[in-house]
């Protein structure tokens, strides 16, 4: 009796484990069942409102590029020197405007901003139709009467220019002015305007005499006004010899003086 009883239970112990083998194969594929069911249940979700999940999608995007657009200014029209941040100006900034006209105290530009075709006509929608145009000084620039004859010929509206930002006083914008010359090229009007003898170089407004910008600036602008005066042309034009002789016999004060005796004579 006890050896039948030693023998039997090796295959009691084996018919147990083989139940429970069963049970939890069992447990396992009723949850892999329930898990492909819950995935089917989603994908046909998705399928059926397809449109309407790539829609929020895209306002989704749409939105961000906005955020991020408004955070950097890119988009934004500037209608005054006081809308520009000034980390623009301290980067130097290039911003590309239209010439409305010029005017004694500058050259009016309005901002053109970067387009976004989806994006930009949704904010243009909440901004008032009327613009103001920006107020730019050519930097480092006076000009002469000639000089000023010339950029109302050149300037024309609404030719596109670009500004290259350098500082600004209330509502004035030193700039570097760059206009395209054919399809590859540009030219900056400050340096061409010495060049051609039609101004002559001033102080930097609104920059630090010692900055390495105002030096930068200073070298260019100084390169293009000595090749216009060793071409000898417009405010550096030198007189010849009658010219000379005739300012001087006409400042002699001798000379003045017997001319007003003269004419003194024959009145009497």
């Amino acid at each position: 009796m006890r050896r039948e009883n030693v023998n039997n239970m090796p295959e009691t112990s084996r018919e147990t484990e083989t139940v429970e083998r069963g049970r939890d194969r069992q447990q396992r594929d009723q949850e892999h069942q329930t898990s492909r069911n819950v995935v089917s249940v989603i994908s046909q979700l998705a399928d059926d409102n397809l449109t309407l999940v790539r829609n929020i999608s895209t306002g989704l995007a749409v939105a961000g590029v906005i955020v991020i657009a408004r955070s950097i200014r890119v988009i934004t029209k500037f209608q005054a020197a006081s809308e520009i941040p000034v980390r623009f100006i301290e980067g130097n900034v290039s911003l590309r405007g239209k010439v409305r006209s010029i005017t004694e105290r500058g050259i009016e530009v309005e901002h053109v901003p970067i387009y976004l075709p989806i994006i930009s006509p949704l904010l243009l929608k909440h901004r008032d139709a009327s613009t103001s145009p920006l107020l730019v000084h050519l930097a480092g620039v006076e000009l002469t009467p000639e000089g000023k004859t010339w950029l109302q010929k050149n300037l024309v509206p609404p030719q596109t220019v670009w500004l290259k930002l350098i500082s600004q006083e209330d509502d004035m914008l030193h700039c570097l002015v760059s206009q395209s010359r054919g399809s590859m090229w540009s030219y900056c009007m400050n340096e061409e305007l010495l060049r051609l003898s039609l101004a002559r170089r001033a102080p930097i407004a609104g920059l630090p005499p010692g900055s390495p910008l105002y030096w930068r600036l200073h070298r260019r602008l100084h390169r293009a006004e000595v090749k216009a005066e060793k071409k000898g042309q417009g405010l550096w034009k030198k007189e010849g010899l009658w010219e000379r002789a005739a300012k001087a016999l006409k400042d002699n004060p001798l000379l003045r003086l017997m001319g007003r005796i003269f004419r003194r004579t024959r009145t009497e």
